[in-house]
């Protein structure tokens, strides 16, 4: 486990450097990326290469014990380059050219930038292909941020053509899948096919959902091309992409085979600001830790193996609405989180706060001084006490998949239904157990797993259902949440009743749903309690049980009143619970505590809001997300590697064994 930092020399005089990479290497840093965005420092003008300042900087960080990972500069052309090659640039939906001035101005379906980034590839590669002092890449930055995964260029136009005729074969075929009769949409051609352009009215949803598809497959082939140059150059580096909280436009299960690892950039205090609904005070301190161990997860999860955390916020940013200063110790603390869940590196971003261009308030573990900020001490705490450990073993499987996410976008059906928060939903009440989750397609092998929660599968195909059958009756416990086996693979309604495929293994159909805004206050009870009202909000689907059998109805006296909301049927050695709501965190945890009882999963008791425990290789951490200390309890005796059973603000400890089966912990107040 190791502590890196990204620095850019290039902003900095050359006498400097050396200070800041001797500090570095005192601070414990292992890792230093460098030249990202630095293409025209690195070429001035075409063919003019100036390789001595980065290689100034390699041999600095091998003198002081460090390792490079250097980054290929093609996030940022410079202007030189999109004057002599104008078609690079991307185009919005309405035509609007995307110009130099900040970044991932490009096109990844421009033929004249593949050729660009061959180039700038293939010559930072060779340069470096025998430095043992580079032990690896990061490919671009950051794949789609601003919104840029989906470009609406005349190259674009053409690629999506052909993609459409590489997956349809014929106009029949694709007029046939989409549904285009609605409307009178129907294609006569392929060669009518284009990108999505401004319209009077709603996109039809089969055609944006592929488009999403083709825009994301466009992506991972534009990484392709960096990775197979990289390892062309020198086999043994490990090739990496940083990606981002909540990512959605970009598939990431599609880059198996293309890197070795996978990365992503943690800011907790601006994270938590995107989320929706209401922050709290402590939140806006350390972020919130089922977000950040939901992104841990999913990244761990995409090749199976340890990630690392690219960027790690390192103070006060620049971008969120508020500029919040993290707790005292939170930037330690994040580490230990990233860690506990599968983190074989934390990356802090940046080095120095910059003196110029769009981050200047971004801070650095230094300031723009040299002297040491607040970050800097975390780190280099951090450094000190972070030990090697092996995988993470996950005993529950939390499904997802970004073409879901994507069909719900286009038909979301109610304005804050989030594909991303109805999974957090679930996930939430899973951390509040110190379950460890694996974050994976529906199309994964899932015999490994005790339990399986599917929050919402909306496209549901017959080998899906075949598969998720298959699950269940060899012993397997699964929990689907609403909104699941609507559609087929097209994004069109299958002319079955939900849950579609689904339907023998759930035991019940859907009679009706429905959207519900705040006004109503919503809740469902046990059929046998209805004593004790659990809440839940946005969606409802009044289901009609056949060899299943009821678990939860809804409440009060409205229209449902009484319908089924929930239901749990047994197939084979395994059982299924169908959830027709949104569930709110009461009933989600019931929903979980139950699921985890049948299938035997150790756990904790529910653990307070922002305190979190997770196992990692025989240890168990034990996180204090919140301004009061708390105090765990555990039921067998423990020795503790770091800190003890009390635990301050903002602060981490370690047992030396796996723990979690009983703990609990309480408020100190």
């Amino acid at each position: 486990m190791s502590i890196g930092v990204c620095y850019f020399p290039e902003h900095w005089p050359r006498e400097q450097w050396e200070t800041d990479v001797r500090q570095m290497a005192d601070a414990g840093i292992e890792y230093v990326r460098v030249a990202e965005f630095s293409w025209r420092v690195l070429e001035p003008a075409r063919g003019e290469f100036d390789f001595e300042w980065l290689d100034e900087i390699v041999a600095l960080i091998g003198e002081n014990g460090m390792q490079a990972v250097l980054c290929t500069p093609t996030a940022a052309p410079p202007r030189w380059l999109v004057e002599e090659r104008p078609e690079i640039r991307q185009r919005d939906r309405d035509g609007t050219v995307r110009d130099v001035g900040s970044r991932r101005h490009y096109c990844f379906n421009s033929a004249a930038y593949r050729e660009e980034t061959e180039r700038i590839v293939r010559a930072m590669a060779g340069r470096y292909a025998d430095d043992p002092r580079v032990v690896g890449w990061q490919t671009d930055n950051e794949y789609g941020c601003h919104g840029t995964t989906r470009c609406y260029c005349d190259d674009c136009a053409a690629a999506f053509r052909d993609w459409v005729r590489e997956e349809y074969g014929t106009v029949d075929a694709l007029n046939e899948a989409w549904g285009t009769t609605f409307w009178s949409q129907q294609y006569d051609d392929l060669e009518q096919v284009d990108v999505p352009r401004p319209t009077p009215a709603q996109d039809h949803p089969s055609m944006m959902l592929d488009f999403a598809r083709f825009s994301s497959d466009s992506v991972v082939e534009y990484n392709r091309l960096q990775a197979d140059l990289l390892r062309e150059a020198n086999d043994e580096w490990f090739v990496t992409h940083n990606f981002m909280n909540l990512f959605e436009s970009v598939d990431t299960y599609d880059f198996d085979g293309d890197l070795d690892l996978i990365s992503w950039d943690s800011y907790p205090t601006g994270h938590v600001q995107q989320a929706g609904g209401e922050t709290t005070t402590d939140e806006l301190r350390a972020g919130n830790p089922d977000l950040l161990s939901f992104n841990h997860d999913l990244y761990r999860s995409v090749l199976d193996r340890p990630f690392w955390v690219m960027e790690q916020q390192p103070g006060d940013v620049n971008w969120p609405p508020h500029s919040t200063q993290p707790a005292e110790g939170a930037m330690r603390l994040w580490a230990h989180h990233a860690t506990a869940h599968g983190a074989d590196a934390v990356v802090y971003f940046r080095w120095r706060r910059c003196l110029e261009g769009q981050e200047q308030y971004h801070a650095g573990l230094r300031k723009q001084d040299g002297s040491p900020d607040r970050g800097y001490r975390d780190a280099t705490r951090a450094a000190e006490e972070l030990f090697d450990v092996d995988d993470v073993d996950a005993p529950v499987a939390l499904l997802h998949d970004y073409e879901n996410a994507w069909a719900l976008g286009e038909q979301s059906h109610a304005p804050d239904f989030d594909y991303w928060q109805l999974l957090q939903s679930f996930y939430a009440a899973l951390r509040a157990r110190g379950v460890q989750v694996d974050i994976v397609h529906p199309e994964s092998d899932l015999d490994s797993y005790d339990a399986v929660v599917a929050p919402t599968l909306h496209l549901v195909t017959e080998s899906l259902a075949d598969q998720l059958t298959a699950y269940v009756e060899s012993g397997g416990e699964l929990l689907l949440g609403p909104r699941t086996g609507v559609k087929d693979e097209s994004n069109k309604l299958r002319p079955e009743p939900q849950p579609g495929p689904l339907s023998d293994l759930v035991g019940a159909r859907i009679d009706q749903h429905e959207t519900l805004p705040a006004q109503f206050d919503p809740a469902v009870v046990r059929p046998d309690e209805t004593d004790t009202d659990y809440a839940f909000r946005t969606w409802a689907e009044w289901l009609d049980a056949d060899a299943a059998e009821p678990v939860l109805e809804y409440a009060g006296d409205d229209i449902e009143a009484g319908r089924t909301a929930a239901v749990r049927n047994a197939v084979g050695d395994g059982r299924v619970v169908y959830c027709g709501v949104w569930p709110e965190a009461e009933l989600a945890t019931e929903l979980v505590g139950s699921l985890l009882d049948r299938a035997g999963v150790r756990r904790a008791e529910p653990l307070p809001e922002g305190v979190r425990v997770a196992c990692r290789d025989g240890h168990t951490w034990v996180m204090n997300f919140r301004s009061e200390p708390v105090a765990v309890t555990v039921e067998e005796e423990t020795s503790w590697r770091l800190g003890g059973s009390e635990i301050d603000p903002f602060d981490v400890a370690i047992a030396e064994t796996d723990v979690v089966d009983g703990l609990s912990a309480r408020i100190l107040t």
